[in-house]
């Protein structure tokens, strides 16, 4: 069945990505694709970006990471890092390739409306480069 099961203080190291959590689980099918799911109080990730020295860090109560199709999802009170930009829900789901990613808030019956129930995001100003901040308009001058 090609499961493996590692439980305790568990960092798991798969090229850029780095795991922590107190329990994961491998399993690998015919093809040697793996799925990984870590739990914990919470399991945490962090990836470096591609072409950047920047890194993707986030963290939730489940955390799967799919290598068939370069999928990583965050599951129950998940938060994810990126660019100094932060995200809160229930569910993010990051495409690791495009580096797109969605979140979701709690859903269904019994979600409830209260603050933990939607998505919080913090999204920094990106400073313009100095080629852009040539080619943009300049502001209009005050009034006296």
């Amino acid at each position: 069945r090609r499961i493996t099961v590692f439980e305790g203080n568990v960092i798991l190291t798969k090229g850029t990505i780095l795991v922590r959590a107190e329990r994961i689980v491998v399993r690998q099918d015919a093809e040697g694709f793996q799925i990984v799911s870590a739990t914990g109080g919470p399991a945490r990730f962090r990836q470096k970006r591609e072409a950047r020295d920047e890194w993707i860090e986030g963290e939730a109560q489940r955390i799967e990471l799919d290598d068939r199709n370069e999928k990583i999802e965050l599951h129950q009170r998940a938060r994810m890092l990126r660019d100094q930009d932060e995200v809160r829900g229930e569910l993010i789901s990051l495409d690791t390739r495009s580096e797109f990613f969605s979140v979701s808030g709690t859903q269904g019956p019994g979600a409830g409306s209260g603050p933990e129930s939607r998505v919080r995001a913090v999204i920094q100003p990106k400073a313009l480069d100095a080629e852009a901040a040539k080619s943009a308009p300049a502001a209009p001058a005050g009034r006296r």
